[in-house]
């Protein structure tokens, strides 16, 4: 039998309808035969953090369990990101969906094409909001902090953070 991973996926856009293309996005995870959605934290409106000027992002984090390896979870989240729509432009430039994988278990894997635990989401307060919502328990493995200490510790930062509401 496949062991099963506890993962954390970091869903994001800013092209078109936002939120739209995040729940499209959370919908392909929910019927992909090797993926069990556990849950989705609400959806947050977000300035975006470097790159070109650009629109505002909506974020979530969605929780699953897979029998995929990192490598393959990794393929398949940029091929569907390729499907939905995405266009490479610019380095943090706007797109229409993007995935990360935040956590993969309690995995640290380094590579040239993935890195988790995400080597920015312990800086990024529109990662950490979302996570702390359905996991502020969670200990990242590098850190050895919980999410909700890295929360906290970045929360008086960055403000600038809101619950997305229609």
């Amino acid at each position: 039998m496949k062991r099963r991973h506890n993962v954390f996926i970091g869903i994001g856009s800013n092209i078109g309808n936002a939120k739209k293309n995040c729940q499209r996005g959370i919908n392909a995870l929910k019927r992909k035969k090797e993926i069990d959605f556990v849950q989705c934290s609400l959806f947050y409106q977000t300035k975006p953090i470097g790159g070109p000027g650009q629109p505002l992002f909506v974020n979530c984090v969605a929780e699953i369990k897979t029998t995929l390896l990192p490598s393959s979870l990794l393929a398949y989240l940029k091929k569907l990101e390729t499907k939905m729509g995405r266009v490479k432009t610019v380095q943090w430039g706007p797109r229409i969906i993007d995935f990360d994988i935040l956590f993969f278990g309690d995995l640290i894997i380094d590579t040239i094409n993935l890195k988790v635990p995400h080597s920015l989401c312990h800086e990024r307060r529109f990662v950490l909001e979302p996570m702390g919502e359905i996991a502020p328990n969670l200990i990242h493995p590098v850190l050895n902090k919980s999410i909700r200490e890295l929360k906290n510790h970045i929360a008086s930062a960055q403000k600038e953070v809101k619950i997305y509401k229609e």
